[in-house]
Order: C-alpha cells, then structure tokens, then sequence
C-alpha cells in the first residue's frame, strides 16, 4: 500500500514535469494561458513568497537562520554559474539542500520508509526574476505528505513547519 502511495506521488510529480515542458513548447500566448494553468492546478504544490531582501541579502539571511535552527546546509547549487560555465546565461538563482538528522533518521533508520529517501533532502531555492525582485520557493511537503501517510507523513510536516519557521523573517507577507 506504501509503494502504491509512492508510486501514484512520483507519477505526479513526472505528469507536473511534463505538463511544465509541454508549456515550454507552445507559443508565446499559450505559452502563458499553460503557466498560467499550471500555478492554478499546482498551486498548493509548490510554495513561493518575494523576499524582503535582495538576492545576496536573502542568501546570507537564509543561511543563518537555517544555522541558527540548528538544520545543516548540505551543499548550495549555483544554478547561474553551473549555466554559465555551459554557456547559457540566467538570473541569479541558488538552491540549497539542507537536511536536520532528527527528522531524516526517523526515515532513514526504516527499511519501509528509505523509499522516499529520493525526496531528501529538503530543498529551498533562492531566485531573481525579471522584476529584479528576489523569492523564495520550496515543495509543499506538508500537501505531499498528506498522499504518503505513517511516519513519512509526521516526519515531513514535521520538517515543513521547521522550514516555515526558518524562512517567516525573509519573506513579504501579504
């Protein structure tokens, strides 16, 4: 029954995937109405808030507050200069894996529950649009943990909230 869970959510998560390149595909009016239909559908999926900080600011912010949790930063990808090395100029924008042992343990320390091993560790990314504003976005954990269940389910609101709690002091509230 878990694997069934699992496997319905990764299928999901590929059919957002595709859905995301198909938009890409389409002309520049489409191309928007797809968008457009794509944050409508996906909304609770993915979470995004403006920060209130520019992009260096928010980079720094971020990493003490995920410190000051007493959450680790695995490693930060800079996803403009890895871009630009191959030849293709973006925004600047940064994703960071962070991970707390207490959580990934609890899911980690079960042969059952290593499965969603492939969704650790949590994930934030750090960005600049075209408005020259800076966000911040991340999965909604708590929504995907809801179609996963047991301690899966604890372990990631669980986290959820903790990132929630790291990001409330850099982001516009509305």
């Amino acid at each position: 029954m878990f694997k069934k869970k699992i496997f319905s959510t990764v299928i999901c998560f590929g059919l957002v995937f595709l859905m995301q390149q198909n938009c890409s595909a389409q002309t520049k009016t489409k191309d928007e109405k797809k968008q457009t239909e794509f944050a409508q559908n996906n909304e609770q999926m993915f979470l995004e808030n403006e920060s209130k900080y520019n992009f260096a600011e928010t980079v720094e912010k971020l990493t003490a507050e995920i410190e000051k949790k007493t959450w680790k930063v695995l490693v930060v990808h800079d996803l403009q200069e890895t871009l630009k090395k191959k030849g293709t100029d973006v925004l600047p924008i940064k994703v960071f894996a962070l991970c707390h042992p207490k959580h990934a343990s609890k899911i980690l320390l079960k042969d059952d529950e290593r499965i969603v091993s492939s969704l650790m560790p949590c994930r934030i990314s750090i960005y600049e649009k075209s408005d020259g504003k800076s966000y911040i976005s991340r999965m909604n954990t708590g929504v995907l943990a809801k179609s996963i269940g047991g301690i899966v389910e604890e372990v990631m609101i669980a986290s959820s909230k903790d990132v929630e709690e790291i990001l409330s002091s850099l982001i516009v509230t509305k």
